[in-house]
């Protein structure tokens, strides 16, 4: 079954149900954002197959922080441009999509427990609207972001996902954006994937299709492997908020599973 099949079968499924599903996407290199290609059509496709939410919450691999959960609770997030090197054209691109300051100020009583408070500082950055801008082009949804602790083990990512669940009924779509590997020290253009980047790959696709989430939350299982994938985890740990955030009764899609630039994974999931 092709992927616009599967994105078919997926839109007529999500009909049928007031649930709303939690998505990880790779997003990859930034340029993803202003170029026409399989990956940015694939988001864009997936936009066309997904519902319009009241509100989506974003934890993305580029908001880090230590020792504590932030939310953004900004009224007008601003677009944020975290990287550098690139054309002006990416410099120039704005989502100027609206916050979710109440909703973001319960996600915070949601997630006491793992220190969260309130942010006004923060907005959305590339992790974020590089992706929405193809989900929901006309920025109309309101967004707000959550931060990863870079200090919690990997457990406490997927505890994050567990509590925050119960907003698909309440019609917030989760997203987390990242890669499932991702290590640019070894990037080579045009180069064939690495080994080790194909087998972490391929062992956490198969992890999570078996809701294997100890392997997945295991840092010394997953030994150097994972130290391989993922010098910084801060890529990795999204994907274990959304596995969180999953139920058993859920069906599970696989989008882009590709290793770009030899070292990146571009695996994208759905639940729901």
């Amino acid at each position: 079954m092709s992927i616009v099949q599967q994105l078919q079968r997926l839109k007529d499924s999500l009909k049928s149900s007031d649930r709303l599903p939690v998505v990880f996407l790779g997003h990859g290199s930034p340029m993803n954002a202003i170029e026409d290609n399989d990956y940015s059509r694939s988001w864009k496709k997936l936009g066309e197959a997904l519902p319009h939410p009241q509100a989506i919450l974003v934890v993305s691999a580029h908001w880090m922080t230590r020792g504590s959960t932030l939310v953004n609770i900004s009224k007008m997030p601003k677009t944020i441009h975290d990287f550098y090197g690139f054309p002006d054209e990416l410099f120039a691109q704005q989502y100027p999509a609206p916050g979710a300051p109440e909703m973001a100020q319960e996600v915070v009583s949601l997630l006491a427990s793992h220190h969260a408070e309130g942010d006004d500082t923060w907005g959305l950055d590339h992790g974020a609207w590089s992706v929405l801008k193809f989900l929901y082009p006309e920025a109309d949804v309101p967004v707000f972001q959550l931060s990863i602790d870079m200090s919690a083990d990997l457990p406490h990512h997927l505890e994050i996902g567990q509590s925050l669940k119960e907003l698909r009924n309440r019609g917030v779509l989760i997203l987390g954006s990242g890669n499932i590997v991702h290590n640019l020290r070894t990037m080579r253009f045009g180069g064939k994937a690495y080994d080790w980047a194909e087998e972490f790959d391929t062992l956490f696709a198969d992890r999570l299709q078996m809701r294997d989430h100890a392997t997945l939350t295991d840092r010394t299982g997953l030994g150097n492997l994972l130290k391989m994938a993922h010098p910084s985890l801060d890529h990795y740990l999204p994907a274990l908020t959304i596995a969180g955030a999953s139920d058993k009764e859920d069906q599970l899609l696989f989008m882009n599973d590709t290793i770009d630039i030899a070292s990146v994974s571009m695996r994208s999931f759905i639940y729901y």
